[in-house]
């Protein structure tokens, strides 16, 4: 099985950064993507940010130009800068991948880091 472990939340004051960590452990065959969700209080959970084995960034409106994926091996980053109160909410790592070859493409998630920006 694929385990995900993310780092990195805290609170922030509005237009401050921080810098989320996500490691996959376990056993783990391939990966075809990674990336990053969040749920704020009351809302569905949304996407912020993927990014492929090929590099193809994808990123939601809200967070154009402020947040930035990158990977490292098996090990996803996000950057987010000039924070916002609405970007409040608890942050998901999300791997999609097979823990065996035999296994079908599946997601696999952590277990969340919460963000809170005060204005």
């Amino acid at each position: 099985q694929v385990q995900l472990v993310e780092s990195g939340g805290g609170l922030v004051q509005a237009g401050g950064s921080l810098r989320l960590s996500c490691a996959a452990s376990g056993i783990i065959f391939s990966i075809n993507a990674m990336g990053w969700y969040r749920q704020a209080p009351g809302k569905q959970r949304e996407l912020v940010t993927t990014i492929t084995n090929q590099g193809t960034r994808n990123y939601a409106d809200s967070v154009k130009g402020r947040f930035t994926i990158s990977r490292a091996k098996n090990t996803v980053y996000l950057q987010m800068n000039i924070l916002k109160p609405e970007d409040t909410a608890v942050y998901y790592c999300k791997v999609q991948g097979k823990s065996r070859s035999s296994d079908p493409v599946m997601d696999y998630w952590g277990k969340g880091t919460l963000v809170t920006v005060s204005s």
